[in-house]
């Protein structure tokens, strides 16, 4: 500990608020405590309690700095807050943007709409939701068009209104209130309807159908009765969907944590007017080390800011750290609605908690499968391929080079970069062939990594370590060269040329053998072989690369104009002739002093542009 820490330790006030833990400037932590000083020192005293991560924090903190509050509550909402905006390193941090969706209904309007909102804003109109992801609104609102004729126009509808009803009013999904066919009171009842059904009491509303149904059947209105029967097929079926649970009609969240000792996963289940509409899970990386009060509280404040409306009843696996002062905090956002944090021992509610807890426990292990696979896709694939071709450490850059040509024509070279065994597509870049005529695969290779090596000599500072170079100024530390051993021997001629000494193979195409200087027999990798797949993508990503750059040189061949080819005609003068003289038989046919009349031309212009035609 130095002395800067030492006597700002010492000074530490006692009262509650907020401490931002810093390394060379940068906030790696932000903590919150109701005596600042108590809490503050204890990161400094011996470290046998502490946990592994802890450790390596304090190893790290040069300075700190605090911000007092006048309670407990306000240093949580600050801690929420310096969270969000500085995203420390050793912080539990909510990797989430995404924003769910939401159905919204202004009653404060005569004739309202169900619309699709991703917050929730403090006016009064009634939201429903969320609702996970866009196939569960689009299927809601599908059963609402059919069961409820509302209007889906954003038209401003004045009294007096007489225009003629569209095409949903002759279906049936409107009561066209912009031409004057209901009333707001009319309006209204349905509106009822569809804040009753969102709400989960769609009991009545199938009732209601039915009834009709029925009623249509007698008087022997058979197409009418059909109809009916479908509305109340689908909104059955959408209540089949959102799983029925016995909770009294009630909106909740379930929160469960599980950890591995490394992460943790915190399973989220909404549940809205008795119905369980949905669950998701969020993966808290370096969390493992914390229990589930700890996990808890931090994801709470983060959870439910970004518009996000807190239900009235949260049912924790545990109750979270300062659960009271997480309440308040809550029930603030909801315009002072109570919020109630519960750890449910028995019945109903406590086995919605294990379900919850049963879902994290396997969104993390599904996770952790995903990891070691990617992991395998990609950094175990560099370390078997390393091996394959004979490197004593892993490649960490890998480039790919492939030639592409028409008979020789439009000749071009890709490269492409892998970085940890992941495409690096801003690293990729374009050859176009100079030095060589015609369909010469091999003599092209040479000048792309003649070329290529030039780049990074000149670009090469001494005291830069390679890992953080990019672009031409990065050496690879692996080459894979699109071809058998002659496509191999002039690259590696190239790269001698150079004065470079870098791990080079070919790869055939058709058996994808694999061919190594100065060996004559190719190696056959096992096709299942996590090495095999890694090289297959970077040979497959050189040619897509590569193609589609000869396609646009092609296309852009075909369209060639022949002011193009006139010296000191750029783009923008180009399009100026064009505008003023609409064809080039026009422009041909002008004089140097008509052609003055174009923007941007002026007499030497003119000149050039009337001898080029000319042949003068």
């Amino acid at each position: 500990m130095n002395d800067l820490l030492k006597l700002k330790i010492e000074k530490l006030p006692t009262c509650p608020g907020c401490y931002l833990m810093k390394c060379a400037g940068e906030i790696i932590y932000v903590g919150k405590a109701v005596n600042l000083k108590n809490r503050v020192s204890q990161y400094f005293q011996s470290g046998k309690n502490h946990t592994v991560k802890v450790r390596a924090m304090v190893s790290r903190i040069d300075d700190f700095d605090i911000v007092l509050c006048d309670s407990n509550l306000e240093a949580l909402i600050l801690e929420s807050n310096l969270i969000k905006l500085h995203k420390p390193q050793y912080n539990i941090l909510l990797k989430d943007d995404k924003h769910y969706p939401y159905l919204r209904i202004d009653i404060t309007e005569d004739y309202p709409r169900v619309e699709l909102v991703r917050r929730v804003e403090k006016d009064k109109a009634r939201y429903f939701g969320p609702y996970i992801g866009a196939t569960s609104v689009r299927e809601v609102l599908d059963v609402l068009r059919v069961l409820f004729p509302l209007r889906t126009c954003s038209m401003p509808i004045r009294r007096g209104m007489n225009r003629r009803p569209c095409l949903h009013h002759q279906l049936g999904e409107c009561l066209a209130p912009c031409a004057g066919l209901t009333t707001p009171e009319e309006y209204g009842a349905v509106v009822t309807e569809v804040i009753d059904f969102l709400s989960g009491r769609s009991t009545a509303v199938i009732d209601r159908l039915t009834a009709d149904m029925q009623k249509a059947a007698q008087e022997m209105r058979f197409e009418q009765a059909a109809l009916l029967r479908d509305r109340i097929k689908g909104a059955q079926n959408l209540m089949e969907r959102q799983k029925a649970i016995s909770l009294r009609g009630g909106d909740q969240d379930i929160l469960a944590c599980v950890s591995d000792k490394i992460d943790a996963m915190v399973e989220v289940v909404f549940v809205r007017g008795g119905h369980m509409i949905g669950a998701e899970h969020f993966a808290l990386e370096g969390a493992g080390d914390q229990n589930a009060a700890q996990v808890l509280s931090q994801f709470l404040m983060q959870f439910y800011d970004d518009g996000r409306l807190p239900p009235s009843e949260i049912l924790c696996m545990e109750l979270p750290e300062q659960a009271q002062d997480i309440e308040q905090a809550l029930s603030a956002r909801r315009d002072g609605a109570k919020v109630t944090l519960r750890e449910p021992q028995r019945g109903d509610k406590h086995k919605l908690v294990e379900l919850a807890k049963k879902n994290a426990r396997d969104a993390l292990l599904k996770r952790n499968e995903h990891l070691a696979r990617q992991q395998e896709r990609t950094i175990g694939a560099c370390e078997a391929l390393g091996r394959v071709v004979g490197m004593d450490k892993t490649p960490r850059r890998i480039e790919g080079y492939d030639i592409s040509n028409t008979q020789g024509a439009q000749s071009v070279a890709s490269m492409v970069v892998a970085i940890d065994g992941t495409a690096a597509r801003k690293e990729y870049r374009h050859f176009k062939i100079k030095t060589v005529e015609g369909a010469n695969d091999f003599a092209s290779m040479y000048e792309v990594i003649s070329r290529r090596l030039a780049r990074a000599s000149q670009a090469e500072p001494d005291d830069v370590p390679n890992e953080e170079k990019t672009g031409f100024a990065a050496l690879p530390d692996l080459i894979l060269i699109d071809g058998g051993p002659q496509q191999l021997r002039f690259a590696q001629e190239a790269m001698h040329a150079a004065g470079y000494e870098i791990p080079m193979f070919g790869l055939a195409e058709r058996l994808d053998e694999i061919f190594l200087p100065g060996q004559e027999e190719s190696i056959y990798l096992d096709r299942k072989s996590p090495a095999l797949h890694l090289i297959q993508r970077i040979r497959d990503e050189a040619h897509r690369f590569g193609i589609t750059h000869h396609r646009n040189l092609r296309e852009k061949a075909s369209l060639h104009s022949t002011l193009e080819d006139i010296p000191g005609i750029g783009p923008a003068r180009r399009r100026a002739l064009l505008q003023t003289f609409k064809s080039i038989a026009n422009i041909a046919a002008a004089a140097p002093d008509e052609l003055c009349r174009a923007e941007g031309i002026g007499p030497a212009q003119a000149q050039a542009i009337w001898a080029h035609y000319h042949g003068r």
